[in-house]
């Protein structure tokens, strides 16, 4: 399950790993900035040349992205942006108020983090050991090292990974258990740019950040990828069972689009 605004050619899709919660996202080319005026706005864009026969349109929370054969000219791909311009700046301004501060930008107390759709005051205190809690206000933390930053966010990253498997895999067995006998292999990911996804071996990946969202958006995530192991594709079959699965699915995929922040964090 893959969440982003393309158009134009809908295979431009870049998928890049995240490490863990600290870690680099690797390299990528981030093309030549850009700016145009559509429809009665400046809008900035970067623009990627590749091995490919069209213009191709990508729209996440990073902006807007124009990659396009080396053999097209500039007017050619302004002259494509402006046939677009009114799904650009729309799209642009939908992803701008989507959430964006769901991981803390210091790791101190006073901090915001979301965690099963809800947002908690990190609190963070010096201790002799690591001991982590939650209540309806709070995240608690306590470190030997609650000064670094880094430390206290490694520790924070991996309970919610372990909260995450805590989380999905029972959904994801009672879920199974609905369409097969055999519960099928679970792993998280920390895949941007989607939420999950099953392999033509019936291998499920959740992306970890699913911990942070409301369970039953979880659910939904989980529902959605379980069905692929009856139907590999999104026919009208597919969209079926998943209401099946989880019914009442397409107001939940309405309401994940509010949270594709979490997959940029």
């Amino acid at each position: 399950m893959r969440r982003g605004h393309a158009a134009g050619d809908h295979t431009a899709t870049a998928y890049l790993r995240l490490d863990d919660l600290l870690g680099g996202r690797g390299k990528r080319d981030d093309g030549h900035p850009r700016r145009i005026a559509l429809a009665g706005h400046d809008v900035d864009y970067r623009l990627v040349r590749a091995r490919r026969r069209s213009i191709g349109m990508q729209i996440d929370l990073s902006g807007l992205t124009v990659r396009a054969p080396r053999w097209v000219t500039i007017r050619e791909i302004e002259g494509a942006l402006a046939e677009r311009a009114e799904w650009v700046v729309r799209t642009l301004a939908e992803w701008r108020g989507r959430r964006r501060d769901v991981l803390p930008r210091e790791w101190r107390t006073g901090a915001r983090i979301v965690v099963a759709g809800r947002e908690l005051g990190l609190a963070v205190y010096p201790a002799r050991k690591k001991v982590l809690a939650v209540d309806l206000f709070h995240l608690t933390v306590l470190h030997p090292c609650a000064e670094d930053e880094r430390q206290v966010a490694a520790f924070v990253a991996r309970w919610l990974k372990d909260e995450a498997l805590r989380l999905l895999a029972p959904m994801v067995d009672a879920t199974a258990a609905r369409v097969t006998a055999t519960p099928p292999p679970l792993k998280l990911s920390n895949a941007r740019g989607e939420w999950g996804s099953c392999t033509h071996k019936g291998h499920i990946r959740l992306n970890w950040r699913l911990v942070q969202l409301p369970p039953e958006l979880a659910g939904y995530v989980v529902a959605h990828e379980i069905a692929h192991l009856v139907e590999m594709n999104h026919s009208p079959r597919f969209w079926a069972l998943v209401e099946t699965l989880f019914p009442g699915h397409a107001q939940a995929r309405r309401a994940l689009d509010d949270w594709t922040a979490l997959l940029e964090a």
